[in-house]
């Protein structure tokens, strides 16, 4: 058998049942041994003259031609940059969401800041950009950070749009693990000699606070050991987790004031170790430049130096930004609809006496406490006092709680320091402190250390005897049974129900404080109302429960904002604040649960404020003023272009001095809407620099848009694996609306199926994509088809009789150094000899999806078959290898242009240092490293084009027919 294969020649290899060509024969010890060249693989191997048969039994099977022909234009459209993520997700995005995962996917590094304005669904992009890159087999391992309040909202829309199951590691958990997993697992548990405890390798999704796992220089009472632990396992673990695309969202705050801040560290470390980033963020540029550049160097360190590269040309590129107004709907409508806020002052009547009374003693002890605590430098009592005016204002029942707690800590014996001292203390980071909600700031202000150096026996003693009358006059309050603002409330939800003439009206009621959310619910099940209720205690379960009861059932839902975290309310367009954050922007976010994308009537937004109190007093001046700026500068309100975190100790220190100095209300708000207008005035200044050029073609119609879901590349697929299954050793079996499938490596999925919709209707059948590693590797590898093995002759229901020709399918690719890119080019050639581009698309397409007949195997493609559909394919080929080449030489040159320009930025600032020696030694260094990163371009200048036949058919009832072809092709 050997005999018959000569060097030179084309057979076929057995096992990988494609074409091979002998490059080498040798015979050693009585073997005959080839070297042959698998054009499948561009690989040489060795075989046995057994392994080898001749090329005339390269016979097609029907699976086979179905096979390539699915699996090629799956390929095809890959390359074409088809997005996946829309038809293998239940998402069907806004054309602004298909317009940032078409620009991200389309650029060669996905590194990228998500800064789309406030509302348009920048968390739906970072997901569908995540899905995107999962069913592309791009990556496995996904790390989300993000602020406290909001990583419940991420593992709820993560799981709830895209199926993505993340797990939500908090602080505490960390210590709890290690335990588990050093009393479960002890020792080697890599298999490689060393123990392997990062416990970040545990999940291959986690969301986590970015203030939980930030570096640490120090704590108060901390050993350096406990310091360099903390930081090996919430940073240094994190970093070294191999996480393959990292989501930061509120990512402005990794810019800091210095790259010495832990956050930017933390940023900083990530953004070196992962290859795919995404920055998310609505006021990336606030104003600060050099706070600017450090985001942004997050995601190219070398194409932004210094802060002379941030400049509008060079920084769009890694932008991917939607204003308001030009976001529209599927049906090209404006995206959000007009929202009516209007703030009520309740009224305090005859009945309401003792809690009127019990407002105004509180008040007093507030001035009087915060102003003593301060003059003794007592930060914590002066926070709590702060605490005690927020909850008297909400409701007695918020009050009575909170001082029965209160009075609990006085009298236990030695009150010890807590998290609470650290994270008010001046030192401290006041976002962590305002990143909490008001439940979360009240169990930790109420438990503070109650003696301190500074606080006497005679103070502790007089805050005792303060706190007892407080809850005196606060039982006796809740004992009369009347509460201002739930009267109101009540009256409230009476009045919009006629109005709306809907008695099943649902409304979403927002507090700060359990207690108050209790009160309510037990004061409006009374009065005959279903009531659903969220808090932050809630785990992702409860609350998703609570929300589907909400969604059917309940008239009202009452959540505190840790509750609300997370909610997509739309089907609710009534909201009540039942109290009121001191910080507006807190309020806007409540809104914001039912003003959101899909909305489908006005919302209505009720603010609830004691009347002829001081709060009532300020909240008037401040949103007069605040209205003023947002018309100013064009924008809905101030928190659409200002972070609400940073802005939190403007509005706690306005409302203290309210309090504590009434007649200075008016100076006091000017002063703090002085600051919110300049710092708004510098953000509206440096949004120009994310704005994007609107440009013709760059942006998505809601008609395509809609398109998606009706996308082929699902049934590409499902083609694909059931025809390429069988002709490779596994099996693919319909059982009526779904498959049974045996893998090539042996596991099954016994109820399969590949249609979204079915999907969505039947959870219990797996649904099959392209994040499947099986699925993708029946994509991964197409035949090749040579001169001399024989050519089926097919018939194509559909395809007229008239046309008859040869029809094949050719692979178009480019190679050079770190660049692969290839395109599929069908091409017929008729009986006459000529070739006609629509009929080859159209017999491609009629092979997807009308039934083909295979009637015979031809003898071997000779010159008359093979030379014709060549020259075609050569022709036909031209445009799309020097689209490639063109796409090529564009990235090789923004590359040396970005190369050239970080050598100069840094030349320059090597030439300012002060050290001749110093600066010689890193100018021959900086020179060497720019040297061979432009060696490597020039290595990369050199491109191989490559065109090869992947099958050839003949189409037609025979041989032979009249001319007549030509003109029906």
């Amino acid at each position: 058998m050997s005999e018959v294969f000569a060097v030179g020649d084309w057979c076929r290899h057995r096992r990988h049942r494609t074409p091979c060509r002998i490059i080498d024969r040798q015979s050693l010890w009585n073997e005959t041994v080839f070297r042959v060249w698998l054009p499948t693989k561009d690989a040489i191997i060795r075989a046995r003259a057994s392994d080898l048969a001749p090329l005339a039994s390269l016979e097609p099977t029907e699976n086979e031609i179905l096979h390539t022909a699915a699996a090629a234009k799956l390929l095809d459209a890959l390359e074409d940059n088809l997005l996946l993520a829309p038809i293998q997700s239940s998402v069907v995005p806004l054309p602004h969401q298909l317009h940032a995962l078409n620009k991200a996917m389309s650029g060669e590094r996905i590194r990228y800041l998500l800064a789309d304005e406030v509302g348009l669904g920048k968390t739906i992009e970072a997901g569908l950009i995540l899905r995107e890159l999962k069913l592309r087999g791009m990556v496995r391992r996904v790390l989300v950070l993000a602020p406290k309040s909001l990583v419940r909202q991420w593992q709820a829309e993560m799981h709830l749009h895209f199926g993505e199951a993340f797990r939500l590691i908090e602080p505490a958990e960390l210590a709890a693990l290690r335990s588990f997993v050093s009393s479960t697992v002890p020792g080697d548990r890599s298999g490689s000699g060393e123990r392997d405890d990062n416990l970040w390798l545990m999940h291959d999704q986690v969301i986590c606070s970015i203030d939980s796992v930030k570096p640490l220089e120090g704590r108060r009472g901390w050993s350096l050991e406990r310091l360099a632990t903390y930081n090996r396992e919430r940073f240094e673990d994190l970093v070294a987790a191999s996480w393959d695309l990292v989501i930061v969202d509120e990512s402005h705050r990794l810019g800091g004031s210095t790259e010495q801040v832990a956050r930017y560290k933390l940023g900083a470390a990530l953004a070196e170790a992962a290859p795919y980033l995404l920055l998310l963020s609505a006021t990336p540029h606030q104003g600060k430049t050099d706070h600017f550049l450090r985001l942004i160097q997050l995601l190219d360190r070398e194409a932004f130096p210094d802060e002379g590269s941030i400049t509008r040309d060079r920084v769009r590129p890694f932008v991917i930004r939607t204003e308001k107004l030009e976001a529209i709907d599927a049906e090209g409508q404006p995206l959000f609809k007009p929202r009516m806020t209007r703030l009520q002052a309740v009224t305090w009547q005859p009945r309401h006496a003792a809690q009127q009374r019990l407002y105004e003693s509180v008040t007093d002890y507030v001035r009087h406490g915060y102003n003593q605590a301060m003059a003794a430098q007592q930060r914590h009592i002066g926070f709590l006092m702060i605490l005690m005016q927020r909850l008297v204002t909400s409701s007695t029942a918020a009050i009575r709680a909170t001082l029965e707690k209160r009075l609990e800590a006085l009298n236990r014996p030695s009150p010890q320091a807590s998290l609470f001292d650290e994270l008010i203390s001046p030192d401290a980071d006041p976002e962590q402190w305002a990143e909490l909600d008001g439940q979360s700031q009240a169990d930790m202000a109420v438990q503070t250390a109650a003696q301190t150096a500074n606080w006497t026996l005679d103070g502790l003693a007089r805050e005792k005897v303060e706190v007892e009358m407080l809850l005196a006059l606060a039982r006796e309050t809740e004992a009369a049974g009347t509460d201002a603002k739930a009267e109101a409330l009540l009256e409230l939800i009476y009045g919009l129900q006629q109005a709306e003439s809907d008695p099943a009206l649902k409304v979403l009621v927002f507090t700060e404080f359990v207690p108050t959310q209790r009160m309510l619910a037990d004061y409006l099940e009374g009065r005959g109302f279903t009531i659903a209720l969220l808090n932050g205690s809630m785990d992702l379960d409860a609350r998703t429960q609570a929300q589907l009861v909400f969604s059917q059932d309940a008239q009202i839902l009452i959540s505190t904002d840790a509750g609300g975290e997370g909610l997509n309310l739309q089907f609710c367009h009534v909201v009540v604040n039942f109290d009121m954050p001191w910080n507006p922007m807190r309020i806007e976010q409540r809104i914001g649960r039912v003003d959101r994308i899909g909305q489908q009537h006005v919302v209505r937004a009720t603010n609830f404020v004691l009347d002829e109190t001081v709060e009532y007093r300020v909240r008037q001046v401040l949103e007069e003023k605040l209205t003023l700026i947002a018309k100013e500068f064009g924008v809905d309100k101030a928190a659409d272009v200002m972070d609400s975190v940073e802005a939190e100790p403007w509005f706690d220190e306005l409302f203290v001095k309210g309090i504590t100095d009434p007649e200075s209300v008016d100076q006091q708000c000017d002063a703090v809407v002085t600051q919110i207008r300049e710092k708004v005035a510098e953000s509206y200044q440096g949004s120009d620099l994310i704005t994007e050029e609107p440009s013709a073609g760059q942006r998505f119609s809601a008609e395509e848009a809609r398109q998606w879901r009706d996308h082929p590349a699902q049934f590409w697929l499902e083609r694909t694996i059931t025809t390429g299954l069988p002709a490779r050793g596994g099996e693919a079996v319909q059982e009526g609306d779904h498959w049974r499938i045996r893998w090539l490596d042996g596991s099954e999925s016994a109820r399969a199926c590949f249609d979204a919709r079915t999907a969505e209707a039947r959870p219990e059948l797996e649904w099959i994509t392209l994040e499947d590693a099986r699925a993708r590797a029946l994509i991964a590898e197409l035949p090749r088809c040579v001169a001399g093995q024989p050519m089926p002759r097919v018939r194509i229901s559909g395809l007229p009789e008239t046309v008859t020709g040869i029809w094949s399918l050719w692979e178009i690719s480019l190679c050079a150094d770190r660049f692969s890119r290839k395109r599929f080019l069908p091409i017929f050639v008729n009986d006459d000899g000529r070739a006609f581009l629509p009929t080859a698309r159209r017999i491609w397409d009629l092979l997807l999806t009308e039934r083909l007949e295979l009637v015979e195997a031809l003898t071997p493609a000779d010159s008359l078959h093979w030379e014709p559909s060549l020259a075609a394919a050569t022709g036909q080929g031209e445009p799309h290898i020097q689209a490639l080449m063109e796409l090529h030489r564009t990235r090789l040159q923004a590359a040396r242009e970005r190369a050239c320009y970080a050598f100069e930025a840094r030349d320059q600032a090597i030439g300012r240092i002060g050290l001749p020696a110093v600066r010689a030694y890193r100018r021959r260094r900086l020179e060497q490293e720019h040297k061979e990163r432009m060696a490597t371009l020039d290595a990369a200048e050199t491109s191989l084009p490559d065109l090869s036949a992947i099958m050839m058919l003949r189409v037609g009832p025979g041989f032979t027919s009249d001319s007549g072809a030509a003109g029906s092709a």
